[in-house]
């Protein structure tokens, strides 16, 4: 049987080793596993000849052989700690986001080619290995600078993350005039997000603000994700561009219903 590695990025950061193809891996990781887990799921293949000292990946792979039985290892961890500070972007190959019901969408890296208006403020969801809601004037490439900064106390030396799409002046005008009006930011109170967004907005010096400790991904759906998901480091990016509604319709099906 084949081998696998995998980098999961969400729920966990975690390097993996198994015998399930994608597919399999994100349905075992929803309902087969002894580990109860009911939700999102994003993970990367990682190169099967990649190797760094610190994960013992040969050792590991060693023992990721069919059970007695002669069904397949679902899952041999490698890591759980400091693993995508460790991993080569070039290592990196297809990034499969997956739904709570199983259903994966695999996403290529491409060049990041968007366009930006500066001065807007922005959502971004780190998702690994810190896991926050921010608030930023910084573009979607401009943020990687910042957030893998090493003089950033809230930082880390490589992040993965994304933008939650937001129309800033559309939520501000339906507040104003609907103070009770839901939040279009699950866990966030819609107050908050307000204040923080008038509060970029004035003070020019300040670029990012922090919107909530815990980034509840788990609440928003994959419509919400603009341009795609960024690997970044104060060196390198990866990109892996989010197709359009209608291209994941067309091509996949199941994962556009329930995304």
């Amino acid at each position: 049987m084949e081998k696998h590695l995998y980098c999961i990025l969400y729920p966990i950061n975690a390097l993996v080793g198994s015998q399930l193809d994608p597919a399999t891996f994100a349905r075992h990781f929803n309902a087969g596993s002894s580990k109860y887990y009911s939700g999102k799921l994003i993970f990367a293949d990682v190169d099967i000849n990649f190797r760094n000292p610190f994960f013992p990946i040969e050792r590991v792979l060693e023992q990721v052989v069919p059970h007695e039985d002669g069904r397949p290892k679902a899952t041999k961890y490698v890591a759980t700690y400091r693993v995508l500070e460790n991993i080569d972007f070039e290592a990196l190959g297809l990034l499969h986001i997956s739904t709570p019901e199983g259903y994966i969408l695999s996403l290529n890296s491409a060049p990041y080619q968007a366009q930006h208006q500066p001065g807007l403020v922005r959502v971004f969801a780190e998702i690994s290995p810190i896991n926050m809601l921010v608030l930023s004037d910084y573009n979607f490439i401009e943020f990687a600078s910042y957030i893998t900064n090493p003089e950033n106390p809230v930082g880390a030396p490589k992040m993965f993350y994304t933008q939650i799409d937001l129309d800033i002046d559309e939520f501000l005008k339906e507040l104003q005039n609907n103070p009770l009006a839901p939040s279009p930011i699950p866990e966030v109170h819609p107050s908050l997000l307000r204040d923080g967004i008038l509060e970029i907005q004035r003070v020019k010096t300040k670029h990012t603000k922090g919107l909530s400790m815990v980034n509840p991904l788990w609440k928003i759906s994959y419509r919400r994700i603009r341009h795609g998901f960024m690997f970044a480091s104060q060196e390198k990016v990866r990109f892996y561009p989010m197709p359009s509604h209608d291209e994941i319709e067309s091509t996949n099906y199941r994962f556009w219903k329930n995304m």
